[in-house]
Order: structure tokens, then sequence, then C-alpha cells
């Protein structure tokens, strides 16, 4: 992987910290994040229009990014394949939200056709509640499995739902480190069901 001699400062050092990352240096990791999650956050967020949306699509582009970093071309600036696979994630989001959103009117034109539309009950029944109940518990086992920072950050983020300012401010650490780390947990939780051969 050579630099490309038509890259700009910018672009130069994101190629030394891209190689820096390849070779194992985690502080390259949260440079590259430091340097573009601002820019990626907000340009998500103008797609989505939902700040929660977007931060989850901002953790999961550079998630995606770095777990395919040993595929970047140095051909291209780093930013330019980062915000290709953003968009590309988001595009793929905002299609299922598409898919599994359903348009209710006032509109009684589909009973006079004899069109049946059902609409499933928000209340599960109780072999639906059961499997939820198993599948939380089987989140839980796998996420103790982890290491106890990482372990910390997810129990945070995805079982007591804080907001990443708010793990920022309970665990004392800056921004961009939570979420460089809530990443790597994500990583790590999918390495550990793919090992254990569990489906979530």
């Amino acid at each position: 992987m050579e630099l490309n001699p038509n890259f700009s400062e910018k672009a130069s050092t994101d190629y030394y910290l891209v190689k820096s990352a390849i070779n194992g240096g985690d502080q390259a990791y949260a440079e590259l994040m430091g340097r573009y999650r601002d820019s990626i956050y907000f340009m998500l967020l103008k797609m989505v229009n939902n700040s929660i949306d977007a931060e989850d699509l901002t953790i999961e582009a550079f998630s995606k990014a770095f777990k395919n970093i040993e595929q970047y071309s140095p051909k291209f600036a780093f930013s330019t394949w980062l915000y290709k696979i953003a968009t590309n994630n988001c595009i793929d989001f905002l299609r299922k939200k598409r898919c599994t959103t359903v348009s209710i009117d006032n509109d009684t034109s589909d009973i006079n056709s004899g069109s049946n539309i059902s609409f499933k009950a928000k209340t599960l029944n109780p072999e639906e509640q059961l499997m939820k109940e198993q599948k939380h518990k089987l989140v839980r086992e796998i996420v103790e499995k982890l290491k106890p920072r990482y372990k910390r950050l997810v129990k945070l983020r995805y079982f007591d739902e804080l907001s990443y300012e708010e793990i920022a401010q309970e665990l004392d650490i800056p921004l961009g480190t939570v979420k460089a780390q809530l990443f790597r947990s994500r990583e790590l939780l999918q390495n550990i069901i793919r090992k254990s051969n569990k489906n979530i």
C-alpha cells in the first residue's frame, strides 16, 4: 500500500494512520474516528433526520470501515472511502425502514376493494414473551464474557439506555472514547456470537 502522491496533507496523514491501524495501533483508530466523527454524524443526520439513528449509524459506519480497513485502497482518500461506507450503510437502513413501515390513513377505499389489512397486536403472546425473555438472557450471558470496561459500556448503552453523552459523564471519559470503545464492543460481541454459534 503506497501513498498517493496527489494526496492533500490531511489525506496523507489519514494514510499513515490507516497503516498504523492495520499494524495494530489502537490509538490510530481513535484518531481517525476523532477526525471524521462529527462530519459523518451530521451527514447521516441530514439523511435520517433523527439524532439517535444518526448516532448509531455513525458508530456502525466506523465499525464497518475499521473491520474492513485492510481492504482500503490508497488510490482514493480515506475520507472518500469512509463516506461511501457510511452513505451505503445509511441507504440500506432507510430501505429496510421503509419496508417495515406501514402508512395508515382514514381512506376506506381498501375496505371497499375487498383488501384485507391485518395489524399485529402490540402485546406479545405467551410464547413470544418467553422467546423474548430467553433472547435477553442469552444476550446478557454473552455480554458477561466481555472485558470489564467493554461490559460496562454495553450495559450502560443498551441495558440502561443512556445516551453517549450520559455515558461519558458517568464514566468520566471523553465522548470520542465512548463511541470508539462501543464500536469495539460490538465487534467483540459479534466475534463471541460467531464462536458460540448462537443466533440472536
